[in-house]
């Protein structure tokens, strides 16, 4: 595979692992984290509707849009700011990327050796070419990685 994706795979997957385990306290509050924060500092909507120079409706439509999952990146870095706060982003792995990498590639070499196994038995051709772990790895080094997530 790619020498240069797989050394920032592996940076990005050093990076992302210390947010890992702090997946789950990273969550958004029911109600957002801009009503959270408010609420902790005992901030009301109109002192915050005064802070961002809109109306304290505003800031009821950016808590509520927070909640339902709507809200825009850069509404939530101004509400941020507005409250001495710092918006962080970051997509999280649900495994390391070098996993993802991995796995898909693994069924990518499966399903292609599967096909070649099946073809020889439809034209009568015994064979252990199959998918045995020496040919999936062998498939698996000959894999570009930009070629893993072509179609599904």
């Amino acid at each position: 595979m790619n020498q240069v994706a797989d050394r920032g795979r592996q940076r990005l997957d050093a990076r992302l692992g210390l947010l890992n385990g702090e997946r789950k306290r990273l969550l958004v509050p029911p109600k957002g984290w801009i009503r959270a924060i408010r609420d902790a500092l005992g901030m009301s909507g109109v002192q915050l509707a005064k802070r961002l120079k809109v109306s304290p409706q505003t800031i009821e439509a950016m808590e509520k849009s927070e909640a339902a999952g709507t809200i825009q990146l850069n509404t939530l870095k101004r509400a941020a700011e507005a409250l001495d706060c710092t918006l962080v982003y970051a997509l999280i792995p649900k495994t390391s990327l070098e996993n993802t990498v991995r796995n898909r590639a693994r069924q990518i070499a499966k399903a292609a050796l599967a096909r070649v196994s099946h073809t020889m038995k439809l034209e009568d051709q015994d064979t252990v070419f199959g998918e045995s772990e020496a040919r999936i790895e062998d498939y698996i080094r000959h894999i570009k990685d930009r070629d893993l997530w072509n179609g599904t």
